[in-house]
C-alpha cells in the first residue's frame, strides 16, 4: 500500500483468485476471492476492510473518543454501553470464568511496566506488585448495559477483538455474494463458501524461530483458523526469554506454553478463545486442547524460559 495513504485497499490477481491487502488492528490483512469478477472481488474487498476499521475505530485501546476510550477514562464512574459492546463484555466475563481468571480484560495495564520489544528492559517485582491493584474482573461492576471500574482500573479487547472482526466480516459479505472467500486479519482466518482450488487455500503456521517462514502447511476449506503466540512480543534478559502472553494473576508471564498454538474451528472467535485459553495454561496447553475434541498443533522451539 501507498505511504501515507493506510486505508486504500489494493487488490490484484494472482493464482487463479484474487488478492485484497489492507492494513487493521496494527496487522496485515487480505481477503482472497475465488471468482473472476473483479468489480465483486472490489466490492468484497471493500466491505472486508470497511468492517475491520470499523471495529478497530470502536475498540482499540490506542483510539481516542471511542467506547473503550470513554470506559478507561471514567474514573470510577459508571459508563452505559451500546449492546455490541455489551456482548464482548459479557463474552470477556465468560471467558475470565472458564480460565479460572486467568483470561482478564483488566490485565492490560501490565503494559505500563512489560514493554516486549525483544530488550533485556524486564521489570522489578515491585513496580509489578504496586499495579496489581488495578487488575482483576472481580473488582469491576457490570449489570448489562452499565459498567463501572474502579478508579485506576482499564480493560483492553484486544484478546478477543481480531478474531470477532474476521467473523463481522465475513458476515458482512456473505449476503452479497457466494463466491468463496479466505479472510485473514494477521492470521486469524476463516474461509467461507466451497473453494474451487484442488487442495483449497493454502495456510502457513509460522515457524517460531524463522520469522516469515511457514513450519507447518494446512488445507482449508471452510470454517477457521486462529494463532496465539510470542515469535515476535518477547524481552530477552541473561538468556532468558520472557514471553508477553503474562498471568493476570501474577503479573508474570505465562511459563512453559508452547511458542505457538493454532486451532481450528467453526468461527474464528471460537478458534481464537481456544488458543487463548490454552496459552494460558502454560504446560498443560495440549491436555487442555485434547479435552475440548478440536484439532489443533501446538509448536516449541527448545529455549531457555524463566
Amino acid at each position: 500500500m501507498r505511504a501515507g495513504d493506510p486505508r486504500k485497499p489494493q487488490l490484484r490477481r494472482t493464482a487463479g483468485y484474487y488478492q485484497g491487502e489492507f492494513q487493521a488492528m496494527g496487522s496485515p490483512c487480505e481477503v482472497l476471492v475465488d471468482t473472476t469478477d473483479e468489480k465483486l472481488a472490489r466490492k468484497l474487498l471493500q466491505l472486508v476492510a470497511a468492517e475491520a476499521w470499523r471495529i478497530e475505530d470502536k475498540f482499540s485501546r490506542y483510539r481516542a473518543g471511542n467506547v473503550v476510550s470513554t470506559i478507561n477514562e471514567s474514573n470510577g464512574m459508571p459508563v452505559t454501553v451500546d449492546d455490541e459492546t455489551a456482548s464482548l463484555l459479557d463474552y470477556a466475563a465468560t471467558l475470565y470464568e472458564l480460565s479460572e481468571h486467568r483470561f482478564d480484560i483488566t490485565s492490560g495495564v501490565l503494559r505500563k511496566v512489560w514493554v516486549f520489544d525483544g530488550s533485556d528492559r524486564v521489570p522489578g517485582a515491585e513496580s509489578i506488585r504496586q499495579i496489581m491493584d488495578s487488575i482483576g474482573w472481580h473488582r469491576v461492576s457490570w449489570q448489562r448495559p452499565r459498567l463501572r471500574l474502579q478508579r485506576g482500573m482499564q480493560i483492553d479487547l484486544g484478546g478477543i477483538g481480531k478474531e470477532y472482526a474476521v467473523d463481522r466480516a465475513a458476515a458482512r459479505i456473505s449476503p452479497v455474494a457466494s463466491c468463496p472467500c479466505l479472510i485473514n486479519f494477521g492470521g486469524d482466518l476463516v474461509a467461507t463458501g466451497d473453494v474451487r482450488l484442488p487442495d483449497g487455500w493454502q495456510v502457513g503456521i509460522e515457524a517460531p524461530d524463522q520469522e516469515g517462514a511457514a513450519q507447518k502447511l494446512i488445507s482449508l476449506r471452510s470454517g477457521a483458523l486462529a494463532t496465539s503466540g510470542d515469535s515476535r512480543r518477547f524481552l530477552l534478559k541473561d538468556g532468558i526469554r520472557y514471553s508477553h502472553i503474562l498471568n493476570p494473576l501474577t503479573g508474570w508471564p505465562i511459563e512453559g506454553a508452547p511458542d505457538s498454538v493454532t486451532v481450528a474451528a467453526d468461527t474464528c472467535t471460537q478458534a481464537g478463545t481456544l488458543t487463548t485459553l490454552a496459552m494460558l495454561n502454560g504446560p498443560e496447553a495440549e491436555a487442555f486442547l485434547q479435552s475440548q475434541n478440536v484439532k489443533y498443533w501446538c509448536l516449541r522451539t527448545p529455549r531457555a524460559r524463566p
